[in-house]
């Protein structure tokens, strides 16, 4: 059972099922202050709840380039001359240490928010830390993709594998002990396939796997997000948009408060103002969020590509090319637009034919349920209230992972990663 170092107030919370043995935990115990899972997915968790890490210019860290460019049919325009090459980040102890693997969300790149608290987490408790952006970033995509359509996750997977052995080979210097591996969000369900491609392969030999609120099934997942963005919001009509409502709501909050002061405080501070989003507001925040990084992975695999649905295959870009146009229009193809217009005929023509059934089960941990069901080497921590599950979600995962699942009442979509209680139980899971 996966159990915080505030051993006395979780451990109280731990409730066991007799079926499936997860670790529940008892929202009366569990002190997270953000009920709301709109609030959780969007503030993360209040300054003082986190526990303390080290200060950027306290660790030993650079970033990295790998020349992995694919061999792919056509070739990159002129104004992808920057990413050209992978970049990573790796934080290096000054003597034998194990190493692990972070694996960023959605469209992040490696220096994500998240991906940045980990290291600093990892990097303290005296671990290496390489961090890898997202399968689904434009600089992965343009880099280290075979096929820059992400989506298939088992093809991701083996994107992600490759680089990891590039990473290995460029640090032959480092002396490691062994070696871990976890993701958030997407990046966790990046991380079983992973994890499954290595028991083959050998490269690594991953000692323990964290995947911290992965999606279940990405399609359901993605159907969620898509569903935010149609939320009904007050005050939008014709004449007001979304963006300017929002605007005007800061605006206002800024001139109540008499100055502008951008920290993590101020957005605990709005919420508790008269000028706090309501809950379809947050909704529409959240899903426009995941509406860019989706037109950005349309636009940038159709690009890659030439497939002609959003650029013409023909028309000349190069640095001083003005994409807005393009990217606009991208804004109007979501996830699912996405993944029937690119994804799905890449995987039939891949497949000899393969049915969208069997690509959702491919993007799935129901994949890997056999393997995920007995490797005991891998666990998940989650939220009841995350908004990115669907019914039958967290059965799946009581099922399958039994006490290798932490499950917390409260915390919305990775906004709990941050919590104090929630990081000393990573800590222990990878102490073992």
């Amino acid at each position: 059972m996966l159990v915080s170092l505030h051993f006395a107030a979780l451990f109280g919370g731990l409730i066991l099922s007799a079926s499936v043995l997860a670790a529940e935990v008892d929202a009366a115990t569990y002190h997270y202050p953000l009920t709301n899972p709109f609030e959780a997915t969007i503030l993360s968790t209040p300054p003082e709840l986190r526990p303390e890490l080290p200060l950027d210019d306290d660790i030993k860290q650079s970033d990295y380039s790998l020349n992995l460019l694919p061999h792919r049919e056509f070739e990159l325009p002129a104004n992808f001359w920057a990413v050209k090459k992978l970049r990573y980040r790796m934080a290096k102890q000054d003597h034998p240490a194990p190493l692990i693997f972070l694996i960023a969300g959605t469209g992040s790149p490696y220096y994500s928010s998240v991906n940045e608290f980990l290291k600093k987490l990892y990097y303290k408790a005296g671990y290496n830390v390489v961090q890898l952006s997202s399968p689904t970033s434009y600089d992965f995509m343009t880099s280290a993709s075979q096929v820059a359509t992400p989506g298939v996750t088992r093809d991701d997977a083996e994107d992600l594998y490759r680089v990891m052995q590039a990473v290995h080979a460029q640090q032959l210097n480092v002396p490691v002990t062994e070696y871990y591996l976890t993701g958030y969000s997407l990046g966790a369900l990046d991380a079983a396939f992973v994890a499954n491609l290595d028991e083959s392969r050998h490269s690594f030999n991953f000692k323990r796997v964290l995947l911290l609120n992965p999606p279940v099934s990405l399609v359901t997942s993605i159907a969620n997000l898509d569903k935010l963005v149609q939320a009904k919001v007050k005050g939008i009509d014709n004449n007001t948009t979304f963006y300017e409502l929002m605007l005007t709501k800061l605006t206002r909050y800024f001139q109540q408060k008499g100055y502008i002061d951008l920290n993590d405080a101020l957005v605990y501070d709005f919420q508790n103002s008269h000028n706090r989003l309501s809950n379809e507001q947050m909704a529409m925040l959240i899903g426009t969020s995941f509406r860019f990084s989706a037109a950005d992975i349309a636009f940038t695999s159709d690009l890659i590509n030439h497939r002609g649905l959003i650029t013409p295959p023909k028309f000349p870009i190069n640095e001083g090319t003005d994409l807005t146009p393009f990217f606009e229009r991208a804004l109007e193809c979501n996830f699912d637009c996405y993944m029937a217009g690119q994804v799905i005929p890449m995987w039939r023509a891949h497949t000899n034919g393969g049915s969208v059934l069997q690509l959702n089960n491919q993007a799935s941990l129901y994949a890997l349920k056999d393997y995920l069901k007995t490797s005991t080497k891998i666990a998940v921590m989650h939220n009841a209230d995350d908004i990115i599950l669907g019914p039958g979600d967290l059965g799946f995962l009581r099922n399958t992972f039994g006490n290798r699942l932490t499950v917390y009442p409260h915390g919305g979509h990775c906004g709990n990663i941050n919590y104090r209680v929630n990081s000393d139980a990573m800590l222990e899971f990878f102490h073992g």
